[in-house]
Order: structure tokens, then sequence, then C-alpha cells
């Protein structure tokens, strides 16, 4: 045991088996539903399992896209894909000189795999996304590369609007005070359809069913990952 850390109650304990069946669940559920629309899905209980995934579908030495994604990153996935021999390209790169990023935002787009999470996924099998600039989006509903998308069980919302909400109310608002941003939705915790400029909600995409002609995978995860 580490030094300073509580050992779990037998309460605790019981919790957490109680809510690793129910996101298998739940899991499976969304997984047989992305299926039906033509995403090829699969469920992943940890994030070990879903790194695992990922891997078997990123051939070594791939030239990889990866937007703005803090599951992605949570899942330290950058160092793994690096010792696998795949280059990557990200517009977050802090050594990125600004006139240099739209031409990553491109190299992005036209890499091997485009490799991303979605902001939210309904029961019925349906990716739900809301983006600032539209790059990510724009990817998503069009390229001609592998995408694959990475989703934690905490973004699983019973329908489109309910997905919607949910990024507005709760991803946005951690997303901005992860970068800082002085929006509004920072200061009250919820979505208050700003008319600021800086605004994150401009560009939203819902992907019913996999477009005509692409690639894409989706690995629901049992875990939080991300906002």
């Amino acid at each position: 045991m580490l030094k300073g850390v509580m050992p779990m109650n037998s309460a605790q304990e019981k919790n957490l088996e109680v809510r690793r069946i129910y996101n298998e669940h739940l899991g499976s559920s969304v997984v047989k539903a992305l299926e039906a629309n033509g995403f090829k899905a699969g469920y992943a209980p940890t994030s070990e399992e879903a790194v695992k995934k990922v891997l078997e579908l990123v051939p070594e030495g791939s030239v990889v896209g990866v937007p703005g994604s803090s599951t992605i990153r949570e899942l330290g996935l950058f160092e793994t894909l690096q010792a696998r021999g795949c280059k990557i390209f990200e517009h977050w790169d802090p050594s990125l000189a600004p006139e240099d990023k739209s031409q990553r935002l491109e190299d992005e787009i036209t890499s091997d795999i485009f490799l991303s999470s979605s902001n939210g996924v309904t029961l019925n099998g349906k990716l739900v996304n809301i983006d600032g600039t539209g790059n990510r989006v724009a990817a998503m509903a069009w390229a001609r590369n592998r995408i694959i998308f990475v989703v934690g069980i905490n973004k699983v919302s019973r329908d489109v609007e309910a997905a919607l909400q949910r990024i507005r109310d709760v991803a946005t608002p951690l997303n901005a005070i992860s970068k800082g941003a002085d929006l509004p939705c920072v200061k009250t915790g919820f979505c208050v359809d700003c008319r600021v400029p800086g605004r994150y909600c401009r560009a939203t995409l819902v992907l019913e069913r996999v477009p005509l002609g692409r690639e894409a995978h989706v690995i629901i995860v049992g875990e939080n990952l991300g906002y």
C-alpha cells in the first residue's frame, strides 16, 4: 500500500464492483448500437485495455494525427506510439510556432490515422461533438484515413439532446478551465450561450452513421476519461 493512501473499506469495494458491472453492461449496449450504425466498435474495461486495442489498429511507423483531445493524452498514447516508430502531428504541441499551426491542423487531417475522442456518444450509437475551430469535426466528417475514437463511459448520454447539453454544461467549462480561458461558463459552471469572442462552442457535428467510404472504430472504455 502506498504511504498515506487509505485502504478501501467494504462499502467502497462493493461500490467499485457494482460500478464495474454497470459500466460493462452500459458499454456493451452502446457498442451494439454503434455497430448497428456501421462503426467497428468494442469495449475496454480499463484504460490499459483501451491502449492495447488502439495499438492493434495502428500499424508500426504510422503517421498519427491527434486533435485537441484530453482523453488521448490521458491514456499516455503519445509515448507508446512514438516507441513504435509512429510520427505524431498535434497542434497542441507547445513548441509549435503560431505561424505553423494552420499547417499542423492540415497534417492531422491527412495523417494515416486520425486518433481522437468524442465529446459524447448516445445510447442509440451516435457520436456528438462541438468544436471551436472546426478542424476536429471536419476531420471526423471527412478524410481518407482511418479514424479511431476512444470514449470514456462518462460521455454516454441517452440521446443527442442530452449529449449536447452535457457537452455545453460539463465538458466545455472543464475544457476552458484546463486551458485557463476566461469564459462565462467557467464562472457559472454551466453554459449561458455566451457571445464572447473566445466562445468555444461554434461547430456541431452528429455522426448518425459512419460517413460513406470511411473506416471508423470506436472504443468505449469503462472508466471516466477526459471531459
